[in-house]
């Protein structure tokens, strides 16, 4: 008797739910839905042997995982290559115009801004989901997915399935996640995608289970038993099964393709979710497959990315922020507006010569876009809205932090305060020190570091290794278990290698990479705070003006200070690694560029791996890329890899390379 009743509660609330959130058609109020739900959660308390695997009551999220699970793809989660005008379009199309000679058809479906994953459905039962990942390889992250109230748990059919869906957040549910996470004094997204990304990646399903989560489901991977022809066959099948799917325009040429291209990006801002472009595809599957597919890509399909999005709004200031090598840079400070998927309120104007170029003036109204989709700038002034009123910026002669003079150099467009003791500077200056490529000091972030000189328990970051635990404690968001944690955190960095120190230190124009060959050049610091401007610019890389910087930055008493309560304080101040002898170079004048989430080894450690083997690692890819290292979720930089004809490894190739 429990066995039916419970099997009837499921499968009527099911119904009401797909009605509810996929169909948005509800047909009885919420009172009678969580009546219902109440029911057969009491049920189930009493008969928990009886609970099924599609019991909406599954949907809340069950115990922490200690790690995901990686799953191999039965058909490949192929990425596209991208399209960004009319020309980009009319070439894919003369490209499948030489394979097909008959009448071809095209799919324009809206590319929703989210993260991809497949799931797939045993006798219509959802069994398991998985992340993209390098499309290859996945992670499982079924038990996240079981919380999203639009991917059926049971399916209309006893079917055999696999489909492939994008995981999205809409625009109204991202800003109440972001408000709660702004009243629980939690970091906020910076845009839909990530949300949706980072709650898929969530170790506790429970927090999945609040975040709103919504799919779109735009393709059958794989499938028993059954014929279809066309794209939009499948379309109209997985509705019948219950799935929420893509929308979709049939185009029969490729101009229709192109207005379409144009319609979309009108009204791409009024749709409720966000949506980076357009995805092209061959409506026939027997087309599809004379086309083929390349090693990362179809050959049907295309990505159409819009332009970068444009909004209007209002200098309403523009304020100087002081960098830790004494840079000052104006920022504007803007009326706050929405573009391409987040609130911009601020962006760099760089220096004194780009606001004279452009001509912003506080009170302009100017045109911004997030260059890259990413970076916020300011594109242009719109010069027909100005009413007189708005006032021209002129670049401070002291420094609004500390009210030292202010210099600008003949032949550089940045001002500079040269005060070593400017405050902003020291404030910068330990963020860096305590970074992730430098001295990687967990817990030790922005917000602490303002505490601690805020409280004046360190003057210089030297002073950090002289904390003691009872020092933190009363501090607010302190408690003993932080503290110490703390403690041991800064003790563990004592034991970086040299390149992490030199880098820490902040020289002006040595990064990351200059880092590591001044340490493996010189190997310890003594060495590298006696060389001369001839020995260090000898370092292949190594140019004039880092070398010049390098030289002065060693010769002035208050760094050279600074080094020494560090070594006093037990700072490892010698290169770690084993002598060049030990060390194969079998990567020896190859580039890498890492892009993704690796499983096995945090980014840095991968590149630590590369380097010392002889290689180097790059942030961008070009022609002069050796091998691109791709984890899940890579973006842009492995889609230019595959347009360049770039190499790309997994991390099992990269295990294999390194042995």
């Amino acid at each position: 008797m429990a066995r039916k009743k419970i099997d009837q509660l499921i499968d009527i609330i099911n119904e009401h739910n797909y009605k509810y959130y996929v169909l948005d058609n509800p047909e009885i109020t919420d009172y009678e839905y969580d009546m219902l739900m109440n029911e057969l959660i009491s049920l189930e308390k009493q008969f928990p042997e009886l609970i099924r695997q599609d019991s909406p009551t599954q949907r809340v999220g069950g115990e922490p995982l200690e790690a995901f699970v990686q799953v191999q793809h039965s058909v490949p989660m192929l990425s596209l290559d991208n399209s960004y005008n009319k020309e980009d379009l009319l070439d894919f199309h003369n490209r499948i115009r030489k394979v097909i000679d008959g009448k071809i058809e095209y799919i324009v479906e809206p590319k929703i801004d989210g993260l991809s994953v497949s799931l797939k459905y045993e006798k219509g039962i959802f069994v398991q989901g998985a992340t993209r990942g390098d499309g290859f390889v996945g992670e499982d992250i079924t038990s996240n997915l079981r919380t999203i109230k639009t991917i059926p748990l049971k399916l209309k059919e006893e079917i055999d399935i696999e489909v492939r869906g994008e995981v999205y957040i809409s625009r109204e549910k991202f800003a109440e996640l972001n408000q709660k996470q702004a009243e629980k004094g939690e970091t906020i997204f910076a845009n839909p995608r990530n949300a949706a990304a980072g709650s898929l990646r969530q170790l506790d399903p429970k927090i999945a289970a609040k975040r709103n989560l919504d799919i779109f489901i735009f393709n059958i991977q794989t499938i028993k038993n059954m014929h279809i022809s066309k794209h939009t066959e499948g379309f109209e099948y997985l509705k019948s099964l219950g799935f929420k799917t893509s929308m979709y325009e049939v185009c029969h040429s490729i101009e229709e393709v192109i207005d379409q291209c144009e319609k979309w990006a009108e009204k791409r801002s009024n749709i409720p979710f966000e949506i980076d472009g357009l995805v092209i595809k061959i409506n026939d599957l027997e087309q599809r497959e004379a086309l083929g597919t390349r090693s990362k890509s179809p050959r049907w399909a295309i990505a159409y990315k819009f332009p970068a999005e444009q909004k209007k709004t209002i200098v309403k200031d523009i304020t100087i922020q002081v960098g830790r090598t004494g840079a000052l840079t104006p920022t504007a400070e803007l009326e706050p507006v929405r573009v391409a998927g987040s609130v911009i309120s601020r962006a760099t104007l760089h220096n004194e010569d780009y606001i004279k170029e452009k001509d912003i003036r506080i009170g302009d109204r100017v045109i911004i876009q997030k260059a890259g989709d990413v970076i916020p700038e300011v594109v242009r002034v719109v010069f027909d809205d100005r009413t007189g009123q708005e006032k021209e910026f002129k670049m401070p002669k002291v420094c609004p932090a500390c009210g030292e003079e202010v210099i600008r150099l003949e032949g550089e467009a940045v001002t500079r305060c040269i005060n070593t003791a400017c405050p902003a500077q020291l404030r910068r200056g330990f963020i860096h020190f305590v970074s992730r490529d430098a001295m990687n000091i967990d817990g030790l972030g922005e917000s602490i570091v303002n505490l601690l000189l805020d409280n004046n328990l360190v003057k210089d970051f030297a002073d950090l290794y002289s904390i003691k635990k009872e020092d933190l404690v009363p501090l607010e968001r302190m408690g003993e278990k932080s503290a110490q944690n703390l403690i041991n955190a800064i003790e563990k960095s004592k034991n970086n290698d040299l390149d992490r120190v030199i880098f820490g230190l902040g020289i002006k124009l040595v990064g990351v990479r200059a880092a590591k060959l001044l340490a493996d050049a010189f190997g310890d610091m003594d060495k590298l705070m006696k060389a001369t401007y001839e020995e260090i610019v000898a370092i292949p890389e190594i140019g004039d003006k880092m070398a010049k910087s390098i030289e002065a930055f060693f010769k002035e008493d208050r760094n050279l200070k600074t080094i020494e309560k560090l070594r006093a304080a037990g700072v490892n101040m010698k290169a770690l690694k084993t002598s060049e002898e030990e060390v194969e170079k079998k990567f020896e004048g190859l580039i890498f560029v890492l892009t993704g989430t690796l499983q096995k080894y945090k980014r840095n450690d991968a590149k630590a791996i590369i380097e010392k083997l002889g290689g180097r690692v790059s942030g961008s890819v070009s022609k002069k890329t050796s091998y691109v290292l791709a984890g899940a979720e890579a973006g842009s930089k492995l889609e230019k890899a595959n347009q360049l004809g770039i190499r790309v490894i997994s991390e099992e190739e990269f295990e294999q390379m390194i042995k």
